[in-house]
């Protein structure tokens, strides 16, 4: 069976966002251009979904179980006209967990963790924060979360579970993907072993 097409989500802003912190499994709310950026990504699915012939009400729609990208889910179903709470939960869809890194920037951390930084920075896809975890350990339950899909489906999750599904999927590197930026208010469209973004 091929793999089904993933309309993927990053969560709008939160104010750790803007603020160049590392969240992780931290339940940090979006702020008000989260909200909008929510709306707005919803406002895109839906003339993409139309553009495909895609009946919303025939799609599975799954978020991560962390807050901000619950209520940037229900908002985007809001955008579709559609009610805002029916949808799954899948705790493979969790952002990365950064442990002790997480509420400090990547400066602070450079100060406080300077060998274990610099350890990081030769591979950060296979060394994790401290208490962490890697983005290769995230791979392969984003790997498994991907398999598992009977049809295609809307998810909303975080910046680095898009990464590393973009890896999993085949359509960047472990190399590659590390200088992507995953936008906030857009739509990532995974098909045809090919991903595409939409604003």
């Amino acid at each position: 069976m091929p793999q089904p097409t993933i309309y993927y989500i990053r969560h709008g802003q939160t104010a750790w966002n803007a603020a160049g912190r590392f969240q992780g499994a931290q339940d940090i709310p979006l702020n008000e251009l989260g909200q909008t950026q929510a709306t707005q990504a919803g406002v895109i699915l839906n003339d993409l979904l139309a553009r495909d012939g895609h009946d919303a009400a025939n799609l599975a729609f799954v978020a991560s179980p962390l807050g901000r990208a619950r209520h940037t889910m229900e908002l985007v179903r809001g955008a579709l006209r559609m009610p805002a709470d029916d949808y799954a939960l899948d705790d493979r869809l969790r952002e990365v967990r950064f442990g002790h890194w997480e509420g400090f920037t990547l400066a602070q951390m450079q100060v406080s963790h300077p060998e274990h930084y610099a350890t990081r920075e030769l591979d950060k896809w296979g060394v994790p924060a401290p208490g962490g975890e890697s983005y290769a350990t995230v791979t392969e339950r984003m790997r498994e979360w991907a398999g598992s899909l009977n049809g295609d489906t809307v998810a909303v999750a975080h910046g680095g579970t898009g990464r590393a599904l973009m890896v999993a999927l085949g359509v960047e590197t472990s190399t590659s993907v590390l200088d992507l930026f995953i936008e906030q208010g857009v739509v990532y469209v995974f098909r045809d072993g090919g991903v595409e973004k939409y604003r």
